[in-house]
This record gives C-alpha cells, structure tokens and sequence, in this order.
C-alpha cells in the first residue's frame, strides 16, 4: 500500500487509516469480536494506523488487536476544556490500549477560533504531554471550515482531520470549495491533512470510484480515514485505490449494502440527540424524534447522549 507522510512533522503511515467508529458499540453494525477479525484483516492488509476516539468507546475492544500489531500507529480524541480533563482523557487512552505513547492525539470536533479558544487550557496541555513524550503528534477534527482556518494558525497544530467529500456534505459552515480553500491553506503551512466522511457518511457510496477518487487527487490532503466494518469493504476500497479491477460480485456487496439511522419506538422525546446533531439531521415532533434522513452523515454521535438507548446506525 502507498505510503505518505503527513506534513512536515507527521509520521510515514499508509494512505488509508482504519476508521474504527464503523466497528465501534456507537454505531452497533457488528460485534465486538467481529469487529477485532476485521481490524485484524484490515492490517493484514497494510493498513497501518487506526482513528478512534474517546467518546467512541472502543478502546478495550480494539487493545488486544493492538497488541498483536505493536507497530501500528493510533490517532485519538477527546472534547477536554481544562488540562485535568486532557490529562485524564490521554490517561485513560494510554491505560486501555495498553500504550505509553499516543502516536497522534486530537481534540474532537473544533468549530473555529472561539471553539479552540474555549479549549486553550487543554491544547496547552496537549502540547506539555508532547514535550513529555507522551504524545507524538497533536492536532484538531472538525466539520468547519473555520476549524480548519483557525486549526491552521494553532500554536504547535500539527494534524487536522477535516470532513471533505465530493459533494461536501456534512460541511456545517460553507461550501466545498471554501473548505478546500482552507485545506490547502493548512496544507501549505506543513499540517498533516487526513479526511473523513469521504463517502458522506454513506449517502455517496454508490459512487464509490468518484469518491475515494476527489480525495485521492487532492494534493493538500495526505491520508484518508475510511469506516470499513467487512472485508468486503475493505478489499473494494483497497482495490480502487490501487487501480485494481474489482469483480461485479465484490463490488454488488459492498455497493448495495444500505445503512441507516434507526430511532427505537421507545423514544420518549427528551431532545438530547437534536442538540448533539451538528447536522441538523434530527427534530423533535410531537413526543419524539424524527429523522431528516438526507442530512444524516450516519455519525452515530446521537447515540450517544441518549438516555433511553434508541438510536442507532443499522
């Protein structure tokens, strides 16, 4: 597999990184045994770092596949404001996966200035566990064009993970064409740029070529984190991006596999899943929650601030 580096001060990894949300209790498409043999083949197949993340809930699911590849690099996250916060979040990674070192270590879903401005005591904190040697790489996530603008000028950024596709979905401040104005930007100052939600949280898998294709032209973005939950997946991803043909049989099960958002008829209409979704994609109705299923990137983050456990990516 090909491998980059990701900017001036990243590591060599290859092109595609393990998008472990796809595997993770959050989005509930597999078990958590299942989930470790396709993480195994995934690395099998030279795949050689893994995003997860706090709020994922995966840690100790992923820790003993981990530890048969001692090599493979790991890219975290957490929402922490204070520096206890950050200290016990990158505790908490460092303990359940069973490493003394993050390679990569961001904070989740920055919006812009003010966003990382609330959240300076924690960056400052990141940048003391790097100078620790605690963490290798830090950086931010976000769906913003202005996450990434202001993620660019941090003092000691050096990774951003952007939501980019074809049609910018998912986007929550502009247009495609501003985003990858922002990305070249950041590209251009020496930031490791990895994307995600390339197939738009699904709504774009039926074009799988022209997806993984845009990214892949994209000389400011180095890597890819792809949410893959079958083998079949994965070797039809691995396969375009290498140019190789793929058989109408892989590509039928892979292509025609439907996803969704499932909210329980139990749901009782508290309204946290409508606050959490940065999408817009949930309302609330009457005594419950409906879904606006076009503006849906299947994120799965809903879930998680249900109390009643109604939600979820079936």
């Amino acid at each position: 597999m090909k491998k980059v580096k990701l900017g001036y001060n990243g590591p060599i990894v290859s092109e595609v990184c393990f998008g472990s949300l796809a595997i993770s209790p959050l989005q509930g498409r597999v078990t958590e045994e299942q989930g470790r043999d396709i993480l195994r083949y995934a690395f099998s197949q030279g795949i050689d770092w893994i995003d997860t993340a706090e709020i994922y809930a995966n840690y100790r699911q992923l820790r003993p596949v981990l530890n048969e590849y001692p090599d493979t690099k790991i890219v975290t996250k957490c929402y922490a404001v204070t520096k206890a916060e950050l200290y016990r979040s990158l505790e908490k990674a460092r303990l359940e996966l069973e490493r003394d070192i993050i390679d990569i270590f961001l904070l989740h879903e920055q919006e812009n200035y003010f966003t990382l401005k609330g959240h300076a005591e924690a960056w400052e904190a990141l940048r003391e566990c790097k100078e620790k040697g605690l963490i290798g790489n830090i950086g931010i996530s976000t769906h913003a064009i202005q996450g990434v603008k202001a993620g660019a000028l941090q003092p000691g950024l050096d990774i951003i993970h952007p939501l980019i596709n074809y049609q910018g979905l998912g986007i929550i401040d502009g247009s495609l064409a501003e985003m990858l104005e922002a990305i070249n930007f950041a590209s251009e100052l020496g930031i490791g740029i990895y994307a995600m939600k390339v197939f738009g949280g699904g709504h774009l898998a039926s074009k799988p070529e022209e997806a993984l294709g845009f990214i892949k032209n994209i000389k400011s973005i180095h890597a890819m984190a792809l949410g893959m939950s079958t083998q079949q997946e994965i070797d039809f991803n691995l396969a375009i991006l290498s140019g190789e043909k793929v058989s109408e049989k892989l590509r039928n099960s892979v292509i025609h596999r439907e996803r969704k958002l499932y909210i329980a008829d139990w749901c009782q209409g508290c309204g946290n899943c409508v606050k959490a979704c940065q999408q817009g994609a949930l309302v609330l109705q009457g005594d419950r929650v409906h879904l606006i299923a076009a503006k849906c990137i299947l994120c799965g983050y809903c879930g998680r601030v249900c109390p009643h456990f109604c939600l979820k990516i079936v």
